[in-house]
């Protein structure tokens, strides 16, 4: 998310309407820097996993993905050659002043990137019925909307998906379930997904609401900085128990065995029926998110 005194881009003159160029800015920036940067809240997980990891490969491993990640800024390249598939989370404030085709400049940002972009992108876009891969498709980019009361900015987070962090995903429903159950199901999910999300990842969780509330959830939190304490005091008793459950598994980096396959455990709940969907998803060890404020008087903010 964007926080004050991150680095600052102006466009246009102060106490303007945020405008498609502002949009379009954003939308191409956003993309481009995820895939180059590991935000930093991620590198002081890794850091921090490496003075209790009791393995001695995982400790070479985490030390191998710090470094990984240092050159890629460094040098300017992609952390990951699998730059997944663009995807934003779009935070509309309740008094933000908009002259924009807000659609249609996101879409024109990524196309411009996937044009100018150095390294190019690999063709991961893929048509689900066809198979065809390419840079474009139906729905693509992929973008979710939402809105904030009182607030004067919109707040664009992009988190790609590529197939570490999205192919093992979970959703599963069930009626009145305890709270063991849902922690038994977390559990069962991590499981199956083993090593193939290219651990150590952050995993999100969604507990209640409909099926596709519950989805959007799960995600976000995989968006919440690490090391965030969870305000609600039974969520974070969860979380601690799932991640000392799912780190005593074993997996370890990138699945070399160990002590550290997840950085984090992150769940949020809402209410909902007597049918509860709960929905589980993963952030690959790059744990890819990027963020901008655009602010009525010109001001773009970035952050992580």
């Amino acid at each position: 998310m964007a926080t004050p005194g991150a680095d600052q881009l102006r466009i246009g003159s102060s106490q303007v309407p945020i405008t498609d160029d502002m949009i379009h800015t954003a939308t191409r920036e956003l993309y481009s820097r995820s895939l180059r940067k590991v935000p930093e809240d991620a590198k002081e997980g890794l850091r921090a996993a490496m003075k209790v990891e009791s393995s001695e490969i995982a400790r070479r491993t985490l030390d191998l993905q710090l470094k990984s990640a240092e050159l890629a800024e460094r040098k300017d390249r992609f952390v990951c050659s699998d730059s997944g598939v663009p995807t934003y989370f779009v935070k509309i404030g309740s008094k933000a002043e908009l002259d924009c085709d807000l659609k249609a400049s996101i879409r024109s940002g990524y196309e411009e990137l996937v044009d100018t972009i150095d390294p190019p992108l690999l063709k991961h876009v893929t048509n689900p019925l066809t198979r065809e891969r390419g840079y474009h498709g139906k729905d693509m980019p992929l973008v979710s909307y939402d809105f904030e009361s009182g607030a004067d900015y919109v707040e664009i987070i992009c988190s790609p998906k590529a197939l570490g962090s999205g192919r093992w995903a979970a959703l599963e429903l069930f009626t009145f379930p305890s709270l063991e159950e849902i922690e038994t199901y977390v559990l069962d999910v991590a499981i199956k997904a083993g090593a193939q999300h290219c651990p150590p990842v952050i995993m999100g969780v969604g507990i209640g609401g409909s099926f596709d509330f519950c989805a959007s959830m799960a995600k976000k939190q995989t968006l919440r900085p690490i090391g965030q304490v969870n305000p609600e005091p039974t969520l974070a008793a969860m979380e601690d128990r799932l991640k000392t459950a799912v780190n005593g598994l074993g997996f370890g980096p990138m699945g070399t065995g160990g002590d550290t396959t997840v950085l984090g455990v992150h769940v949020d709940y809402a209410s909902g029926h007597g049918f509860t969907p709960v929905a589980v998803c993963f952030n690959c060890w790059i744990n890819r998110r990027t963020s901008v404020r655009m602010w009525n008087d010109g001001r773009m903010e970035w952050g992580e």
